[in-house]
């Protein structure tokens, strides 16, 4: 016998699936009314508008294929068990022992998530040589709940929302977060992030819809563009790797887009000037491989603290060119 919905068409198909996604989840309280009730009505306006988030990158970007990054904020209605990284997923609504909020100044640590304890992923452009070895642990940005429930909006329903420092005890109220709590804390940080006047050199903007990062990537940098991410097997364990070979990418201007924890998908997307990206395969002591994106700024005085780079790296900021690899779901447009 045919599902009760079966006389429906795909679009009213992908809403159901969504009113009983929705369902689950608030009882497992890893989203809230608020958002479940945002994700249908955003559903149910891809039914009445002429493009999706999904169409819209491809009718944008016909050649350039949507990252798995990406991809992962559209369907979220993936089967438990199909995602490879869904046994590192961090629950941020139950605060892990020791748990806080990043609040260092510095930019790109800043825009990174970078803690004192967490610095790994730096290191010296000119380390970045065949058989280097380095301890890494590669991480993904954490979502507010989880990253299968912190999903794009449609641009129309993004736009309804309010994103700004003052609207934020409405957006506590909306999202069921609890002023004080970790959560409400990674809101209001992503948001000034957002809100703070760019540095000097950088081109910024913040990304609340998949629409808005196709259309400011594309201002920067052009519709002839390869999106790319690191891409790593055992992420979130700390351990030596190798690296194998590093490629230089051609160009110079890219534009890097960083996930930001917030209840539904946020992208910090900045164009910077002095930064090369490289291309780097490394092999894990374990025998896992890694393809990662690293990015070299010459000038990295201004962009980490500097008790941090001396400590991890032992150098002054701004005498040498400092690196760090991208976490996985952050993601770069370059041009070609």
């Amino acid at each position: 016998m045919p599902p009760p919905y079966d006389h429906m068409g795909p679009q009213m198909k992908t809403a159901s699936h969504m009113f009983k996604f929705c369902q689950r989840q608030v009882a497992k309280e890893t989203i809230s009314c608020d958002l479940c009730l945002a994700l249908i009505v955003s559903h149910a306006a891809a039914a009445h508008v002429s493009s999706t988030p999904e169409t819209y990158w491809k009718s944008v970007l016909p050649n350039t294929p949507i990252p798995k990054a990406v991809s992962e904020l559209l369907n979220i209605d993936t089967p438990p068990g199909t995602r490879v990284d869904e046994h590192h997923v961090i629950d941020t609504r139950t605060p892990q022992p020791g748990a806080r909020v990043d609040t260092t100044r510095s930019s790109s640590a800043k825009i990174l998530g970078y803690t004192s304890e967490g610095t790994s992923l730096l290191f010296l452009e000119k380390d970045m040589n065949q058989g280097h070895t380095m301890n890494i642990q590669f991480t993904k940005t954490s979502s507010i709940t989880r990253p299968s429930s912190s999903p794009f909006l449609a641009r129309e329903v993004a736009n309804t929302i309010p994103f700004s420092s003052k609207s934020l005890p409405d957006l506590y109220t909306r999202f069921s977060v609890k002023p004080g709590s970790i959560e409400s804390e990674s809101m209001k940080y992503t948001i000034g992030l957002c809100e703070e006047k760019a540095m000097k050199g950088e081109e910024k903007y913040c990304a609340t819809s998949l629409e808005d990062m196709v259309d400011f990537t594309t201002s920067k940098v052009g519709k002839k563009v390869k999106v790319m991410s690191t891409q790593v097997i055992n992420a979130n364990k700390m351990q030596k790797y190798t690296i194998d070979s590093s490629r230089k990418l051609a160009t110079t201007e890219f534009v890097n887009c960083h996930k930001r924890i917030y209840p539904y998908a946020v992208f910090y997307c900045h164009k910077v000037m002095g930064t090369r990206a490289y291309l780097v395969s490394l092999s894990g002591e374990d025998g896992s491989k890694a393809k990662a994106l690293a990015v070299c700024h010459d000038n990295g005085g201004k962009l980490y603290p500097k008790d941090m780079v001396f400590k991890v790296l032992g150098v002054r900021p701004g005498t040498t060119p400092i690196c760090h690899f991208l976490p996985e779901n952050h993601i770069v447009f370059v041009p070609y």
